[in-house]
């Protein structure tokens, strides 16, 4: 009997902790907010999404600095490599056919989720299968998202589990010294 009371209340706690995962998705205007470590400052960062069939322009904004970072269709499905573009150096920029931003490619998810690895700015990523620790959370929900190593340095990424739209949610250990993390994800209305 004991042993059913202990099924049935790690059941429940297990449950409930699977009920808290989120998956964050990307809509015509749904705005991302990022808190950003850039070599050694930090600051707030928030990308608001224009979706259409041929592109993904994320309009960004951060310390006075507004800049709409332009992604091609092509980009978003096969890209292989990753802009870490700041947006101060063109009021529109439009990126080249295999670069993203804030986001893997279709392909290099497919990658992962088929190999448990992908390659990107010719750095292999490969998934941790240890458990999660340093998950990123949001209104006390953990996101649902798959952690990678580089294997030529320490960079960290957690990217979400969305097929369509993998955002990375956080990088940590990158030796450009860009760091962020997500922090929240507001779906506006026009």
């Amino acid at each position: 009997m004991k042993n059913i009371i202990t099924a049935f209340l790690f059941l429940i706690f297990y449950q409930t902790a699977v009920a808290q995962s989120y998956i964050p998705t990307i809509k015509n205007n749904t705005v991302l907010h990022y808190v950003c470590k850039l070599h050694g400052q930090t600051r707030t960062l928030s990308l608001r999404a224009q979706t259409a069939e041929d592109k993904l322009t994320f309009k960004l904004e951060t310390r006075g600095v507004k800049s709409s970072i332009v992604m091609l269709g092509e980009a978003v499905k096969n890209g292989n490599a990753l802009s870490f573009n700041q947006g101060e150096y063109a009021p529109e920029l439009h990126l080249k056919p295999t670069e993203t931003f804030f986001m893997i490619s279709q392909s290099a998810y497919e990658d992962l989720l088929k190999n448990s690895s992908f390659l990107y700015n010719n750095t292999q990523y490969v998934l941790d299968e240890n458990q999660d620790k340093n998950g990123v959370f949001i209104e006390g929900k953990l996101i649902d998202a798959l952690h990678v190593i580089a294997q030529i340095d320490q960079t960290e990424m957690w990217i979400v589990k969305n097929p369509q739209f993998p955002l990375i949610c956080k990088i940590t250990k990158n030796p450009l010294g860009i760091n962020f993390t997500l922090v929240g994800v507001v779906d506006q209305v026009n």
